[in-house]
């Protein structure tokens, strides 16, 4: 990766207007009037609403766009900059767009918002596909996503009223009252009560078990939980050389320099947390506590000037382990590969590249793919981000940053292409106070949603302390 001069920044739009405004009225000037600070025992009581959380709390605009950088295949060198540029345009588009949709006024001029936005779109899509065409073949098929939609989005979950008894009416009552007994109603922006749900509903999981020929052994390197308090809205994967690329905070982890500008000299020259000279990158979105609470980045890009509001939880702690394969023998992972797993835009997307689950300390047998959970007194609030475990043998990186990496099948082999690779596993818990709503930061249109959840890793290890990780896994050693 080459470095990139800063890009201008015309086309950013602060999403604060009507809808937003409204949610910062009532996480910060209202205290915590929209959110249940609820007794979870019996008979506990809610805290009231204020009439304008009422209204309107049934559902809940958001606009649907396909997602142009999943789509692409091929970014030559001379192309990144201009490609990446682009992406970030694309979603300031789709922001601001969503700003309008969603405010009090955005059914009666939805037709004319959708239009400027396929305007605003097909018009960064060409120049996109202009500067992929001079170097390569121009993917004329992009121009094809211009076009959005809106939705409408059910915020309260259905309530079965027909008296029956069956298994799922149950569930779902009981994730509705677990929902309410963190928030009352949905905030301007989400979360919604329906996006949480009960832990002890949720599914069980269960891993392949390890067959002979197969490597059982992990690796865990130690990094902190972000003690020194590194924070930026910047994805030098998704968006490298784009201030704000990411439009929601990230929580880092490891490297020490890491941000939008950084390359594969200044990671391997750069301090770290981690321990051995582990120079990787780890980062994820933040996690923030709806309580009403005002955060510093409350007027600053990812925090409030994108829809982020609440103050940051940090973890109370951080667990990265590489894991071995149930059918196959590690090899290393080459140095600088990059890797994103889940989808920042999976609500409007679809899940087909969700892969974040939800669980609580104690209960970690089970996991929720769609849901935050509501943990039994005395339990943590648990995120695991489970990246892909085989590499194509040949690439640090793709296009569309998915294509160079696969999920392992069912039972645990790689695909045809694929090789195994160590697994890297974030687990990141924290202390969520009892009866409090909190929610990842997300680009404005996801509304905050858990499906959206994403984990993102550059490898920097030096290449003796990856193959010391990689004969520990496949020797069957905890390392």
């Amino acid at each position: 990766m080459t470095p990139m001069t800063r890009p201008r920044h015309r086309w950013r739009v602060p999403v604060k207007v009507r809808v937003l405004a409204a949610g910062a009225a009532l996480l910060l000037g209202g205290g915590a009037t929209a959110v249940v600070a609820a007794d979870a025992s019996a008979g506990g009581a809610h805290r009231s609403a204020p009439r304008s959380a009422e209204a309107g709390a049934a559902t809940a605009t958001t606009v649907v766009c396909p997602d142009v950088g999943d789509r692409l295949s091929e970014v030559p060198g001379p192309a990144r900059q201009r490609v990446s540029a682009g992406l970030a345009e694309l979603d300031a588009q789709v922001a601001h767009a969503y700003e309008h949709a969603a405010g009090p006024d955005g059914d009666g001029d939805g037709e004319a918002v959708l239009g400027e936005l396929r305007r605003q779109r097909s018009e960064t899509i060409g120049r996109m596909a202009d500067a992929i065409g001079e170097q390569a073949g121009r993917p004329a098929a992009l121009t094809g996503l211009s076009a959005c939609t809106m939705r409408k989005v059910q915020q309260v979950r259905a309530q079965d009223g027909n008296g029956d008894d069956d298994e799922a009416g149950d569930r779902d009552a009981g994730d509705a009252e677990a929902g309410a007994r963190v928030l009352r109603r949905p905030l301007p922006g989400g979360p919604a009560p329906a996006d949480f749900a009960d832990i002890r509903s949720a599914p069980a999981v269960s891993r392949p078990a390890v067959r002979a020929g197969g490597s059982s052994g992990t690796f865990t390197t130690r990094c902190g939980r972000n003690e020194n308090g590194h924070f930026n809205s910047d994805n030098v994967i998704v968006t490298p050389g784009v201030s704000n690329g990411a439009h929601h905070t990230h929580d880092y982890v490891g490297n020490l320099s890491t941000n939008a500008f950084s390359t594969d000299a200044s990671l391997a020259a750069a301090g770290t947390t981690c321990a051995d000279g582990d120079r990787s990158t780890h980062y994820w979105p933040v996690l923030r506590l709806l309580d009403g609470s005002a955060a510093p980045d409350a007027r600053k890009p990812g925090g409030g000037h994108d829809g982020n509001m609440g103050r940051i939880l940090r973890p109370a702690s951080v667990t990265l382990e590489f894991r071995g394969s149930p059918v196959a023998k590690v090899t290393d992972m080459p140095r600088f590969l990059r890797i994103i797993t889940g989808d920042a835009k999976a609500f409007t997307s679809g899940p087909g590249n969700a892969n974040a689950s939800w669980s609580c300390t104690g209960f970690e047998n089970r996991q929720l793919k769609d849901k935050y959970p509501v943990c039994p007194e005395g339990a943590q609030v648990v995120r695991t981000l489970a990246f892909q475990s085989c590499w194509d043998g040949r690439s640090t990186d793709s296009a569309n940053h998915r294509t160079h990496v696969a999920f392992a099948r069912r039972d645990g082999s790689c695909p045809r292409g694929f090789r195994a690779m160590p697994q890297l596993v974030q687990r990141i818990a924290y202390d969520v106070p009892k009866g409090t709503a909190f929610a990842v930061d997300s680009f404005p249109e996801q509304l905050h949603k858990p499906v959206t959840d994403h984990g993102d890793f550059i490898n920097v290890m030096p290449e003796s302390l990856m193959a010391r990780a990689t004969a520990c896994i496949n020797s069957g050693r905890r390392c």
